[in-house]
C-alpha cells in the first residue's frame, strides 16, 4: 500500500508515499484513488482517504490536502481546515501533532519534508510549474517560520515521471533555459525534431540541494512506467482514457 524505504523513517513521524493499491475504487481508478477532483465515485474516494488516514494513525478529518493549482503557494496549518478556509496552494506545513499534511500526484513530484528536532513537517506538490516558480523554496521558508532549521530538514522526492517518459516541446525547453542557461542540462533531444526529454526528478533534486538542506533523497520511482503501483496523467493521455486517479503522499507528527 505504501513505500517506506527512505530517510523519513524517523522517531516521532509517520509518513507514506502511497501507491494506487489498497483501496476500493474500480476500473481506471483501481484502487486507492484519492483524487476528489476525479470523476470516481465520491464515496469510494472518501473511503480510500479514510484508509490512508488510518494507516497514518489519524482520523479522516485530519488528513489534509490542498486544492492544487501548480503554484508556489504554501499554507501553514495548526488544525483541521476551517469551514471557510481558502485551500488553493501546492504545499502544506505544520508543527501540530496529529495533522497529516499531504499532496496528490499523478506524475508531478511529491516531496515530503521534516525537521525532526524542531518537529515541523511539510508536503509539496512539485510539478514543473511549481518547481520552477519556487514551491520548494517557499515550503522550506514556511517551515523555518515555525522553528525549523534548513540544515536539519530532510526532504524526500517520491514517485514522479522519469525523463524517459517525459517528452516536451520547444516552448517548454525555452522557458527553462531563459530562466537559467544551466537548465539545459535537464533536457535531452527526443526522437521528434525540436522536442526534448525532460528530467523533472533531477530538476527537483537539484533545487532541493541548492536550498542547503540537511539531507535530500529521491526514491527513484517512475509513475509512468510502473502502472501496477502508480497513476499517471501522461499515460492516461497517451491512451486517450477519459480520466485518471491520484495517489497521495503524506506526513504527520506523532
Amino acid at each position: 500500500m505504501k513505500i517506506e524505504a527512505d530517510p523519513l523513517k524517523l522517531p516521532g513521524l509517520r509518513h507514506g508515499f502511497f501507491t494506487r493499491r489498497g483501496g476500493i475504487s474500480q476500473g481506471i481508478y483501481e484502487s486507492l484513488n484519492i483524487g476528489l477532483g476525479s470523476d470516481d465515485e465520491r464515496d469510494r474516494i472518501l473511503e480510500n482517504r479514510k484508509r490512508v488516514a488510518g494507516t497514518l494513525g489519524v482520523g479522516p478529518e485530519t488528513l489534509l490536502s490542498p486544492y492544487q493549482i501548480h503554484s508556489a503557494d504554501v499554507i501553514t496549518l495548526d488544525g483541521p481546515w476551517p469551514q471557510d478556509a481558502g485551500r488553493k496552494a501546492d504545499a502544506l506545513v505544520t508543527a501540530t501533532p496529529g495533522l497529516a499534511v499531504g499532496i496528490l500526484t499523478a506524475d508531478c513530484g511529491p516531496v515530503l519534508f521534516a525537521d525532526p528536532t524542531a518537529r515541523v513537517v511539510g508536503a509539496a506538490h512539485a510539478g514543473w510549474k511549481g518547481a520552477i516558480s519556487g514551491i520548494l523554496d517557499n515550503t522550506v521558508t514556511a517551515m523555518e517560520a515555525l522553528g525549523a532549521s534548513r540544515d536539519r530538514i530532510v526532504a524526500v522526492l517520491g514517485p514522479a515521471i522519469s525523463r524517459q517518459a517525459y517528452e516536451v516541446g520547444p516552448e517548454f525547453h525555452d522557458r527553462f533555459v531563459q530562466q537559467a542557461a544551466d537548465n539545459a542540462r535537464y533536457f535531452q533531444p527526443s526522437g521528434r525534431d525540436g522536442h526534448f526529454m525532460f528530467d523533472l526528478p533531477a530538476f527537483i533534486r537539484d533545487r532541493l540541494e541548492q536550498l542547503g538542506l540537511g539531507q535530500v533523497a529521491d526514491l527513484g520511482l517512475c509513475t509512468y512506467g510502473d502502472e501496477a503501483r502508480f497513476f499517471s496523467y501522461r499515460r492516461t493521455t497517451h491512451r486517450n482514457e477519459p480520466d485518471y486517479g491520484r495517489q497521495i503522499s503524506a506526513i504527520v507528527l506523532t
